[in-house]
């Protein structure tokens, strides 16, 4: 998959999954991938913080696998090394790890960078850089996923971005199926969801109630 294609599928798709395998009620992360791809979903963020190289490695190497043949945009959070090492679409950096410009050096011009923000000035640098093709906005919520998270942004930092910034970006943090709405109406296309969905004993049917409250 191209960076075309790839960014195809997060413009044009309105859930963003993640990994978590700590929430995800025993199953793996293999298990728990393959559950979302067959619930529709079309990018997914490989991100875990405690497991060692060479497992991610083996672990991405599989998810690699499953979302291309399924066509979904795989990324892999913070481990710029590891994405490059299993060819994943894009990777995810926070505003503490490398800068998005050395970053794009070092994946080249055709992997997919995100980058989570958290107030308007960094929404704004990212633009300037030149390099970022995604945001993150949040933590919209507050949430415990997260063990480095920052302080919920609300809605207010969401509504800056839709009026303001024009890279195409993704709502996460704390969203569920009860709030997902107005987080849509406050114009987030894509919401990301973490234990809403892994943590969830039918992810297809989650993920179901989910858009069905979105597009309410």
């Amino acid at each position: 998959m191209n960076i075309n294609q790839g960014l195809t599928n997060f413009i044009t798709t309105d859930i963003y999954g993640l990994t978590a395998e700590e929430f995800s009620l025993g199953r793996n992360n293999i298990e728990v991938v393959d559950e979302m791809i067959a619930a529709g979903i079309k990018v997914i963020q490989y991100r875990e913080k405690e497991k060692k190289a060479l497992y991610m490695y083996r672990e991405c190497l599989e998810i690699r696998e499953l979302t291309r043949q399924a066509g979904v945009t795989f990324i892999v959070n913070d481990h710029i090394d590891l994405a490059i090492a299993v060819n994943a679409d894009g990777v995810h950096i926070g505003q503490e790890d490398l800068p998005p410009e050395k970053v794009r050096q070092l994946v080249g011009p055709s992997m997919i960078l995100g980058l989570s923000t958290h107030l308007p000035e960094q929404a704004q640098s990212a633009v300037k850089s030149g390099v970022v093709d995604y945001i993150g906005v949040g933590p919209i919520f507050a949430t415990n996923t997260k063990k480095d998270v920052c302080d919920p942004v609300g809605l207010s930092y969401l509504d800056y971005v839709v009026k303001h910034i024009e890279l195409p970006f993704v709502a996460i943090g704390g969203i569920k199926l009860h709030n997902v709405a107005e987080v849509r109406k406050h114009g987030a296309k894509i919401s990301a969801l973490v234990t809403e969905i892994v943590g969830a004993e039918n992810i297809s049917e989650k993920v179901k109630d989910i858009r069905k409250a979105m597009y309410e």
